[in-house]
């Protein structure tokens, strides 16, 4: 393989784009709005110039990363010549749909075409295209060009050849492939999504605040991050969408979402992409921990 296309610039798209740019591959990235690409863009340079200051990378490495994505705003023009297409756009079933029949148009039979969702079943998205066996889940985890995590995902058509060849691809971009079957949230966000929404359960039944459940969970069972913490960080319209998929797939009470969620993400308050979730992201809190620094 030597050409990907990405499909969104967003959080994940960008860094999919960015991980496999500086692992040699000519990317195309692709997304409907020229301003969701400039800025992912300037995402991928600003993640190259940390890099580079940690001196984990040389300048001709950030030069090659940046000259190695070439940017698109139609998919037809942009999936010319791709040997693998992974879709990175948001998390919704028809819109994943959407576009996966787009790409049963526009690629060749011998693309593989692989999705980055975190909980829609690979095996529908198949059923949209000729030949589903080269449809494939590859499950980045955020941020991509750090976390060594793939969960590589197999749709019930999904091929051997192709699993082996997104497993032997997924080590070339130095991650750690783990093999999956296609069930509701995989494997991840089955056991991740319900402990998030049960520390948010937890909260809105009052039984702690939002700083004490946190420390609990860091301080008394070793994680780098509080649950709420990390549903700010994921974003909790993806963690509302990913409980919902997995409530509708599995029927079970247990996946049903916090009403508190539920009532964040109508009011808009999705976290860290909007300024404020269960903390708050804004410029003014950004100010005042800048200030308290100097006193």
């Amino acid at each position: 393989m030597k050409t990907i296309a990405v499909i969104g610039a967003g959080t994940m798209g960008n860094g999919i784009a960015h991980t496999f740019a500086q692992s040699g591959f000519i990317v195309k990235l692709i997304d409907v709005s020229e301003k969701s690409l400039d800025k992912g863009m300037a995402t991928i340079a600003a993640n190259l110039d940390r890099m580079l200051a940690k001196g984990t990378i040389t300048q001709e490495d950030v030069a090659k990363t940046i000259t190695n994505i070439i940017t698109y705003t139609d998919i037809k023009d942009g999936v010319v010549g791709a040997d693998l297409v992974v879709e990175a756009a948001t998390e919704n079933v028809e819109l994943k749909l959407n576009i996966f029949k787009q790409l049963n148009e526009a690629c060749s039979h011998n693309t593989i075409l692989a999705t980055n969702t975190s909980s829609i079943s690979i095996t529908q998205i198949g059923s949209v295209v000729t030949h589903p066996e080269r449809v494939i889940g590859m499950h980045f985890m955020n941020p991509v060009p750090i976390m060594k995590l793939v969960e590589i995902i197999r749709g019930y058509n999904t091929s051997d050849e192709v699993t082996k060849i997104i497993m032997d691809l997924s080590e070339k971009l130095g991650k750690v492939p783990v093999e999956v079957n296609d069930y509701p949230g995989f494997v991840a966000n089955r056991i991740l999504m319900p402990m998030l929404n049960e520390a948010i359960e937890t909260l809105y039944n009052k039984v702690a605040g939002v700083y004490e459940i946190d420390t609990v969970m860091k301080l008394g069972m070793g994680h780098p991050m509080g649950p709420l913490q990390l549903a700010d960080f994921i974003g909790l319209d993806v963690c509302l969408a990913i409980l919902n998929v997995m409530y509708e797939g599995f029927k079970n009470p247990k996946y049903a979402p916090c009403p508190l969620l539920v009532n964040m993400v109508r009011a808009g308050k999705l976290g860290v992409k909007s300024g404020e979730g269960f903390y708050d992201y804004s410029e003014s809190k950004k100010a005042e921990k800048i200030s308290k620094q100097f006193i």
